[in-house]
């Protein structure tokens, strides 16, 4: 892994981590999480098992970090890993067609929502739920699916553009 690609992820992270302090909870302390969008996009642009592993486990340290969910920073370090390797497996198996916007629009989608079960059922079993498990998924998960998926939307044609008029070198762009 070359220092422009630790940079990049980096930097996805870090706007991510900002983006998950300021976006305000929906209901009950939780919130569409920003920052898994950053994490998705970086496996889409750096689709390899270091850079997977790597943006996982820092995203879930951040998560967790700015987390506003009660007792959500095990329940983040356990999430984001875990999903960034099930959206990794994802984009590979999909992998010529992951470089549309549409598929990662798709995939995002998909993404949030196998985090968010995977976040919520972590809450459930360490700290218990504020709710009901399906009616969390139906008021936060979902909109959050929708919100990230939209974000990516607009986001991923903008930093493959980016991308292409610098001399970083991502799976997409090669």
């Amino acid at each position: 892994m070359n220092t422009k690609t630790l940079v990049s992820l980096s930097l996805l992270v870090g706007i991510g981590a900002v983006l998950h302090t300021v976006v305000p909870p929906i209901l009950f302390g939780m919130k569409p999480d920003m920052l898994l969008t950053m994490m998705f996009l970086g496996i889409l642009l750096f689709p390899n098992l270091k850079s997977v592993l790597l943006v996982g486990l820092t995203t879930g340290a951040m998560s967790a970090l700015t987390t506003s969910f009660p007792g959500g920073q095990i329940a983040n370090m356990i999430d984001k890993p875990v999903t960034a390797l099930v959206f990794f497996a994802l984009v590979m198996a999909v992998k010529k067609l992951a470089k549309s916007t549409a598929a990662a629009a798709v995939l995002t989608a998909i993404g949030t929502i196998v985090s968010g079960v995977i976040f919520l059922s972590s809450a459930f079993f360490l700290v218990g739920l504020p709710g009901e498990f399906s009616t969390l998924i139906k008021v936060v998960v979902l909109p959050a699916a929708l919100v990230n998926t939209i974000v990516m939307v607009v986001v991923y044609p903008i930093v493959l553009n980016v991308l292409k008029r610098t001399n970083i070198k991502t799976e997409v762009s090669a």
